[in-house]
């Protein structure tokens, strides 16, 4: 196990009271924590490694490996002034190269990529472990770029500025910024917006920028013109300029918490905010003021999208004209804009559909774009200062992604969509479809979840039951749609088993009410539904308990956590990834602080019973009382937003409880888990392997809990 560089600044860690059993688990870079997961994740990779241990978890690893390597994958573009840019891995680039080429070229097919920053070239040179984080163009002259490099996938960043011109890094005064959690926005090539670590209060307790700096060139940065703060009881302040030519206005915005947002305008006057209710979602384009209200704001409903003059609004015309109504089974996801149209991306019962209208009227009636039925359309490219081009990937369980190209110019009727790229299948679907069904969750509201696998001749289910595994997430607003199952085709499909997505009240499936009607004290609705999905699947005959098994990952691993020691009979191995397992000290850990509007303020009485009742770090029960089934607990020790320690202390509780845990952590990764492909395929073939011996066919058994710590 390779530790960690230690050169970023430490995060406090300490959470409070009560304390854990193992305290020595919660500072991150601790030797007694490394050591500890070092030993723990070492345990788990030989249990999968050994001689007849079934699945094959390195011919897993190398097969995911270079289904993520491929060149055959689609180089997604990024247009600006007449070139495309993309950021591209593969076996030779594990880092990946940061490139670009002619949009012509791109278009038929033949890109000469010009290399702008090889990161693995520069990693080696810097004997850093850098992961790409992104690039700040600015625009519209497309010359210069504030590069974002992160330390082994944090979410903490190193800026650079970038010559795009000359193609490479600039020299003289720079842009440059040290490891923190930053924000930039470009103003003028000589002039940027920056939210960063300063020192002594520049940053909020959720440890993300406070305040607002107007940063010129040549000047130091803590002598940069202090533009805006906000308190520190919000999650961050951030601030960004609207370069459109004619258009251009700067912004800053105070995000108060996940939900609820105060957005200013710069005017001869100075900052004038926008006068609209705490939860609606505001953005600027041309002029045009959009509006989409979490709850009915100026006769625009919940979920809709309304839209307004900007110079009216702000002098006093509060009066919106509504663009967009959901119904009780769609709910609005994205808004693009071309030069000349707006573009709305909406899930009708989780399946995708784009409406169009045009930007100068957006009010005066939606049109329906001709996209591919039951699948997941997304809105990859559009160019708003060049053209009416978008570029679309669309994508299903059993289809890989699809690169589609077309013109708003040709009309939104006549429009048509052009394949530019097709990815490969990767594994073997045939015989494989899609069923979607509903269950009664506890309170009667019907919850949604797709199953994708070979099914028998029956209405609803297969004979016999076979191994099912069970996606979930449950919060944040966050819509799970159908997408691709490369590596779980790989790892799970093809071996004749089935395959869930659960869409669990707490997401944005089907608009704001059903994320609201799951957070704060009506947190345990989230749990309920995954309940009645999982006893769903049993009913229909599916599956049975023993052959279940239940995955997520960040909330998503709270979900599983929670599985773990609420229903544990309901199925037969939980895999838990980065997960959020202590609910108690969760605000004072990593960038905890800014979840309270998710799940409630452990330190108020109205959430801290609510709370109580379900962190699983603090519900555990010995084996003796209450047998959980196996559970693997995966993290990265470069998580800096969900602490890792969430993660170890759930393991070796579960250990210390007799209940069966394996344990694997990655060095490196970010609250992805992983920093490039190899570890990705690595973490990967861990899970599918793990699973295999729990649910699948192979032998089963963990080892942590035969620890005697």
């Amino acid at each position: 196990m390779t530790v960690p560089t230690a050169d970023a600044r430490p995060v406090p860690e300490d959470f409070g009271e009560p304390a854990s059993t193992h305290p020595e688990l919660e500072t991150v870079l601790s030797p007694e924590a490394l050591d500890w997961a070092a030993t723990r994740t070492a345990d788990t990779m030989a249990l999968l490694d050994a001689p007849g241990s079934g699945l094959n978890r390195g011919e897993l690893e190398n097969r995911i490996r270079d289904m993520l390597d491929t060149d055959d994958r689609i180089a997604f573009p990024n247009r600006r002034g007449g070139q495309v840019y993309n950021f591209w891995r593969d076996a030779e680039h594990t880092r990946g190269l940061w490139r670009r080429a002619p949009l012509a070229d791109y278009r038929a097919g033949v890109p000469d990529w010009e290399i702008l920053l090889d990161l693995d070239a520069l990693a080696d040179a810097e004997d850093e472990n850098w992961v790409w984080r992104g690039a700040h163009v600015r625009s519209p002259g497309n010359d210069r770029a504030l590069i974002r490099l992160s330390r082994g996938g944090a979410d903490a960043v190193v800026i650079r500025e970038f010559d795009l011109v000359a193609g490479d890094f600039v020299t003289d005064r720079p842009f440059t910024v040290g490891e923190a959690k930053t924000t930039v926005s470009w103003i003028d090539r000589d002039t940027i917006f920056i939210g960063t670590d300063t020192g002594g209060g520049s940053l909020t307790s959720s440890g993300y920028p406070a305040r607002v700096l107007r940063w010129r060139r040549g000047v130091a940065l803590e002598d940069a013109e202090l533009y805006f703060a906000g308190p520190e009881s919000d999650i961050t302040a951030s601030g960004w300029a609207d370069t459109t030519p004619g258009h251009e206005r700067r912004f800053v915005r105070r995000t108060l918490d996940f939900y609820r947002h105060r957005t200013f305008v710069a005017t001869d006057a100075g900052l004038q905010i926008i006068e609209v209710p705490e939860d609606c979602e505001v953005s600027v384009h041309r002029g045009k003021l959009f509006v989409s209200p979490r709850t009915g704001f100026g006769g625009i409903p919940d979920g809709g999208l309304g839209v307004a003059d900007l110079d009216a609004y702000l002098g006093g015309d509060h009066s919106l004209e509504c663009v967009f109504t959901p119904s009780s089974s769609s709910a609005l996801e994205g808004l693009s804009v071309t030069r000349n149209h707006l573009v709305l991306t909406v899930t009708d019962t989780v399946a995708t559909v784009l409406l169009t209208a045009p930007l100068e009227d957006p009010a005066g009636g939606l049109t329906r774009l001709d996209v591919p039925e039951l699948a997941t359309v997304s809105v990859v490219d559009t160019a708003p200062l060049d053209d009416d081009q978008i570029w679309l990937a669309a994508r299903s369980f059993t289809e890989p992604v699809e690169l589609l190209w077309g013109d708003l110019a040709d009309g939104p009727g006549a429009m048509e969509l052009h394949t530019v790229g097709r990815a490969p299948e990767v594994f073997d679907a045939s015989g494989l479809s899609t069923r979607q069904h509903h269950t009664r969750s506890v309170d009667g509201t019907m919850v949604p979840y797709f199953i994708t696998g070979r099914f028998g001749g029956s209405a609803d289910g297969t004979a016999p039951p076979k191994p099912c595994l069970v996606h979930a997430y449950g919060g944040f607003e966050v819509s799970l749609l159908p997408s691709y199952l490369g590596s779980t085709g790989i790892g799970w499909l093809e071996k004749d088993r089935l395959f869930v997505q659960a869409n669990l009240r707490g997401g944005g499936e089907f608009g704001p009410a059903w994320h609201r009607g799951a957070t704060g004290t009506d947190r345990l609705r989230v749990h309920e539904d995954h309940e009645a999905v999982l006893v769903d699947l049993v009913e229909r005959g599916y599956t049975t308990p023993d052959q279940l098994a239940v995955w997520g990952g960040s909330n998503g691993g709270l979900v599983t956590a929670v599985a773990l020691t609420r229903y544990p009979e309901r199925f037969g191995a939980a895999v838990v990834q980065v997960p959020l397992t202590d609910m108690l000290r969760y605000h004072r850990m990593s960038a905890g602080a800014s979840w309270t509007a998710e799940y409630g303020d452990p330190d108020a009485p109205e959430f801290r019973g609510v709370l109580e009742a379900y962190s699983p770090l603090h519900n555990i029960v010995p084996r003796e009382r209450r047998p959980y089934p196996p559970a693997l607990v995966t993290t990265s020790t470069r998580d800096d937003r969900v602490h890792p320690a969430h993660a170890r202390l759930f393991a070796a509780a579960l250990a210390d409880a007799g209940q069966p845990v394996d344990y694997h952590e990655n060095t490196e990764g970010g609250h992805g888990g992983a920093a490039d492909n190899a570890q990705r395929a690595r973490l990967t073939s861990v899970i599918f392997a793990w699973l295999d011996r729990q649910v699948g066919h192979g032998p089963t058994g963990a080892v942590l809990s035969a620890h005697d710590d």
